[in-house]
């Protein structure tokens, strides 16, 4: 009986001769030199797809690896996309718009592959939007389960009673159901006007505004400021950047990715 023979092609593949040394990634992905990756593999702070990694010689794939260094995940899937457009009022929150009118995809022009915007501004509300292809990332920060705060700062009409806060709080009833805030602080006040800041983790239409028409007052000027620990700096209007791995993390880390 002859044995058959078979090509180094045929012949089953080692997968951990196959894609890049983990602690070469870790190192590309900005974690760590090299030997501090090393030394953290070691000491059993790195997971990759769910389980623990402790020896040097492991590789990964970097484009579906899922790896997380002490609890937070590390991006190093270089085809995903994460960046904050900081929304000017009168912009429409569509890629494209079949009358012409200015959109946040004429933002978007020169970017390469399919991006789209995280959730809804309407188009009179300014600040942060976050714009990915990140498909799963995305759907998870939109879907009320995960409930992730949203911070607005709304110039509104005053003056504005002391139990405001109090009953913003404990909820009010819109016509699509209740609702209450995370958070209410007044900044400042001066006669007839005032800028106070919300937090939220509702997504429903033109939330704010309702909420605060409800209770008296209307919105004068809304700005998006922050989604979880994302926040606006010194982006001026329309500006984009992309967002950097410590914002990346925090992201997933809120939908458990």
């Amino acid at each position: 009986m002859t044995s058959e023979r078979r090509s180094p092609s045929s012949a089953a593949k080692d997968p951990n001769e196959e894609g890049v040394r983990l602690q070469k990634v870790l190192s590309q992905a900005g974690v760590a030199s090299r030997r501090a990756a090393e030394e953290m593999i070691v000491e059993g702070r790195i997971e990759v797809n769910g389980e623990v990694v402790m020896e040097l010689g492991r590789r990964v794939d970097p484009e579906t690896a899922v790896i997380h260094v002490d609890g937070s995940r590390v991006m190093t899937n270089t085809n995903l996309t994460h960046l904050l457009l900081n929304k000017p009022a009168g912009i429409l929150c569509t890629m494209s718009d079949d009358k012409g009118r200015p959109c946040i995809g004429d933002y978007l022009r020169e970017r390469q592959g399919k991006l789209f915007h995280v959730g809804r501004l309407d188009q009179d509300t300014e600040g942060l939007l976050l714009i990915t292809n990140d498909g799963e990332l995305a759907n998870r920060l939109m879907h009320p389960s995960y409930k992730v705060r949203k911070t607005y700062m709304a110039e509104v009409l005053g003056p504005i009673p002391k139990d405001l806060g109090q009953r913003l709080r404990e909820g009010v009833e819109l016509e699509d159901g209740p609702v209450k805030v995370d958070r209410f602080k007044l900044v400042d006040q001066n006669q007839n006007r005032a800028l106070v800041e919300i937090v939220l983790h509702e997504g429903r239409k033109r939330i704010v505004r309702r909420l605060l028409k409800h209770v008296g007052h209307p919105v004068q000027r809304l700005v998006r400021t922050r989604i979880g620990d994302v926040q606006l700096t010194t982006e001026r209007q329309g500006a984009i950047r992309p967002l950097n791995g410590q914002e990346v993390a925090s992201l997933y880390k809120i939908v458990d990715m």
